[in-house]
């Protein structure tokens, strides 16, 4: 049975991710989203909370790990005796930044493959910080578009926190 995982920072889930999960999960026998800690990039929740959201979003029928990871993705791919990486791309530029990381991760482990799922069209568009700029300033009711709804809530709750405490 192939293991697959599925990377990201999940700050915070997207419908976006979450096809690609879902699509991943079809794929393979055995799946696990790695929630990334990114010190470049501050996150809205810490990384165990991201897990929660995550786990909240998926079926309960899906056999799906979820963990949070620090350091190089092809370490915690190799942890889990996983051989696949997956990465959903939206656009010709996301396909150009994850080439990169691909031949990188594919230099340092070359057991490892990366294998790029397209994002379906109803979501190509989403992005996290698209959507952040919506849960600011835009009404809660539009975030069902772009976030699994176990997200909105907090999302707002956060956004609009952190813009009262700057």
């Amino acid at each position: 049975m192939a293991i697959a995982v599925v990377t990201g920072s999940f700050d915070p889930i997207t419908l976006g991710h979450l096809d690609i999960i879902r699509r991943a999960h079809a794929i393979f026998g055995r799946l696990i989203v790695g929630v990334g800690v990114n010190p470049e990039k501050p996150a809205l929740w810490t990384p165990e909370e991201r897990v929660r959201l995550v786990q909240l979003c998926l079926e309960p029928d899906w056999d799906v790990l979820v963990e949070p990871f620090e350091g190089l993705t092809v370490e915690f791919v190799r942890r889990h005796g996983a051989r696949v990486i997956v990465r959903g791309v939206r656009s010709m530029a996301d396909v150009d930044y994850e080439l990169v990381m691909a031949q990188t991760n594919r230099s340092l482990a070359p057991e490892i493959e990366t294998l790029f799922l397209p994002a379906s069209p109803e979501v190509a568009y989403v992005s996290a910080t698209f959507i952040k700029h919506i849960a600011r300033w835009g009404e809660p009711e539009l975030l069902r578009r772009y976030v699994p709804e176990p997200v909105i809530d907090e999302l707002v709750r956060r956004v609009q926190g952190a813009e009262s405490h700057r």
